[in-house]
């Protein structure tokens, strides 16, 4: 499959910075100096962001695309822990935060595009543009809330129930991303899910 075409570096700033100062207010220095610091890379479908044992180095923003990150356990068994299309971070945060080798592998499902922010590069801009520090709190408070939900939910709701859920927060992410890794991530098998999915195609 033919790479993406990657659109001027330009474009791709100007899609960080609206994302970020939705939670956060720049100045025009401060605008250029975090865009310095950024690293675009391109990855095609199956291609690693980062792969199981090795050092995540990268936090890495979504521009274009949709990657998935998963665990394998020691049978072997596929289980999807997360997954990041446009406008959203995606890493191993564990082992970035901590420099520590992954538990996780990160993978790109489609062809995509990020740009990439490592930890040197981090730690710098808390220091010269301390308004991110509040900007990465944003956002590990909403991952964390969003995580405490989905831990809730596979509590309290039904498999068809969480499936719904899924196809209401994430309109059109069923199209991009195979039955299975869905399965995967609301924790049920692949064929309760093609009976869910038969039911609701019948009403």
């Amino acid at each position: 499959m033919a790479k993406l075409h990657q659109p001027p570096v330009q474009e791709l700033y100007a899609m960080i910075l609206s994302h970020v100062q939705e939670r956060i207010s720049l100045s025009p220095d401060e605008q250029q100096f975090f865009c310095s610091l950024l690293k675009a890379r391109q990855l095609l479908p199956r291609q690693y962001l980062v792969q199981e044992g090795e050092i995540c180095r990268f936090e890495s923003y979504v521009c274009r695309g949709l990657l998935r990150s998963f665990y394998l356990d020691r049978e072997g068994n596929d289980h999807t822990l997360h997954f990041a299309m446009e406008d959203w971070w995606i890493s191993d945060s564990a082992s970035f935060i901590r420099q520590l080798p992954a538990s996780r592998h990160v993978v790109a499902l489609e062809p995509s595009i990020v740009l990439q922010l490592d930890k040197p590069s981090l730690e710098l801009l808390y220091k010269e543009v301390p308004a991110f520090e509040r900007f990465w709190r944003i956002l590990h408070e909403n991952a964390t809330i969003a995580q405490d939900q989905r831990i809730l939910n596979s509590i309290t709701m039904t498999g068809a129930e969480r499936y719904a859920e899924f196809l209401q927060k994430y309109p059109g992410i069923a199209a991009r991303m195979p039955q299975k890794y869905i399965a995967s991530y609301l924790g049920i098998s692949s064929v309760f899910l093609s009976r869910i999915r038969g039911g609701v195609r019948k009403k």
